[in-house]
């Protein structure tokens, strides 16, 4: 099992400093999410010759390792113009992930909630031109829900993923969106067990359930919000003892993928980078002692 730091809250630092900040901090691999100079959100990758160069000389300095890109396409539509881009920009990125010797590439469903027909039919048709395209190259996809999706439940999202019956396309838990999953019940030990063996990656951070009352304050009442947090283990009302349980039956630290080796797991902690010299520590920590036993 890799276990990465995702560098979204520090990537302000530059490339260099940031390989090295996660370094200190004693993590062995990045998760590199959406990044202005090399993958940005929705946009086409830009990924210069420079940067690369940069990256992998820091790489090379530390020792670290990247396990995985984020992307985030709209290649679910609903607009079949911009579909067709983002089908464009995966293809691109997927050459960046060769070239770095990247294995996986996870991402969203970047679809609508409004028009979820529409959007699941513009998903397959991507997926018709993208995955012969990640077999080839030997890539993982790791798929999950996001809050305002077509999909944003757990169940439902991993029965996407397992109609493909394709070693290239898994299943990403992201347990800051656990109560968007399954509508609040926050049951995390049944969710995990329904991706089963498609399940090959993990994000840590935690969050307060949205569904209970005045958890979140959006005023005027009524107003279409879709509001979480990725905040410290501790911090929010996440079930982690439960999780990590259900991780350890699952033997889901020695799980190795077909395509893309390793499971990942991932601290995904967001929005307060005056806590990260502490927090990032400690969720490397409470991932090692509660998944490897250290």
């Amino acid at each position: 099992m890799k276990i990465a730091f995702d560098v979204d809250v520090i990537k302000d630092l530059g490339i260099t400093k940031m390989v090295h900040q996660v370094a200190d901090w004693g993590y062995k691999y990045i998760e590199q999410s959406p990044h202005p100079q090399i993958n940005p959100f929705y946009k086409h990758p830009k990924a210069s010759r420079e940067i690369i160069t940069e990256y992998k000389n820091a790489l090379r300095e530390t020792g670290v390792e990247i396990s995985s890109f984020i992307v985030v396409y709209r290649w679910s539509g609903p607009d079949e113009a911009r579909r067709q881009a983002a089908v464009r920009n995966w293809k691109r990125m997927i050459e960046i992930a060769v070239e770095t010797g990247v294995q996986v590439i996870n991402t969203e469903l970047s679809g609508t909630p409004n028009e979820p027909e529409i959007c699941e039919e513009m998903f397959y048709r991507s997926m018709e031109e993208l995955l012969p395209v990640v077999e080839r190259e030997g890539i993982r996809i790791e798929i999950q829900s996001h809050p305002w999706d077509f999909c944003e439940e757990n169940n439902e999202t991993a029965d996407l993923v397992k109609s493909f019956r394709s070693d290239n396309v898994k299943y990403l838990y992201s347990v800051p969106h656990t109560f968007f999953y399954d509508k609040g019940k926050g049951d995390v030990k049944s969710m995990l067990e329904y991706a089963g063996g498609d399940l090959s990656h993990v994000l840590i951070a935690d969050t307060m359930n949205h569904t209970k009352n005045c958890r979140y304050i959006v005023n005027p009442p009524g107003v279409d919000a879709t509001i979480h947090q990725h905040v410290g283990v501790g911090e929010g009302e996440v079930d982690f003892d439960t999780l990590f349980k259900t991780l350890r039956e699952m033997d889901f630290a020695n799980r190795t993928c077909k395509v893309g080796g390793e499971s990942i797991i991932a601290s995904s902690l967001f929005g307060y980078p005056e806590k990260m010299q502490r927090q990032a520590v400690e969720t490397r920590e409470l991932i090692e002692r509660e998944l490897l036993g250290r």
